[in-house]
């Protein structure tokens, strides 16, 4: 479990395939306070860490999780949002992340306000998906490559999320340009509601 509160941006130093995953290995400052078989979520992607070397660790994505997030597409030399598992005694600065990434995202727009920043997505709606809380709601919580943000503007397919200059420099929205693919989580929230409602 997570807060979407990013704590870094990971580097990937080396991919490797074998059959049909893919072993993922980062540098990041906190290398040398994980442990193997801990959680962690990469760009919303909750992965186990299976190797620690020095100061880097390694993580394995399968088909399934290269499939429906952003993985796939990473090259070495790319920032990850990294995020460690919360910790229940302190405050929940963030949304309830559950690090299982929806689907994918494509920005199609960045504008400026005035020195923060409205960033656009749009991803495939599916009326069923829909009708189960895959969707997103004016004010409500999305999280976009593991970052708890607050919706605005949304229609059936697409929402706006406001990046503060913080955000921008302490995560990889930095390097989210039009055509950018990101990760969509929505918010688990809503996911139980519909669930319940369908059963009335």
């Amino acid at each position: 479990m997570f807060s979407g509160i990013v704590e870094e941006c990971a580097t990937l130093v080396a991919m490797k395939k074998e059959q049909e995953n893919v072993h993922f290995t980062f540098r990041c400052s906190f290398v040398g306070e994980l442990k193997i078989d801990q959680s962690v979520s990469h760009n919303g992607v909750c992965l186990t860490v299976v190797d620690l070397t020095g100061d880097t660790y390694t993580v394995t994505a399968m088909k399934e999780t290269l499939d429906r997030s952003n993985l796939g597409l990473l090259k070495v030399g790319d920032e990850v949002n990294v995020e460690r598992s919360m910790m229940m005694n302190g405050r929940l600065d963030g949304h309830i992340v559950q690090g299982h990434v929806d689907q994918t995202a494509t920005c199609v727009a960045v504008d400026d306000a005035e020195g923060s920043y409205y960033y656009t997505f749009r991803y495939a709606f599916d009326p069923e998906m829909a009708r189960r809380g895959y969707l997103t709601v004016d004010k409500g919580s999305v999280t976009v490559n593991g970052v708890s943000l607050t919706v605005c503007n949304p229609t059936d397919d697409s929402f706006q999320v406001a990046i503060i200059p913080y955000t921008f420099e302490h995560t990889n929205f930095h390097a989210i340009r039009p055509g950018s693919v990101v990760n969509v989580e929505f918010d688990i929230i809503g996911k139980y509601i519909s669930r319940m409602l369908q059963y009335r």
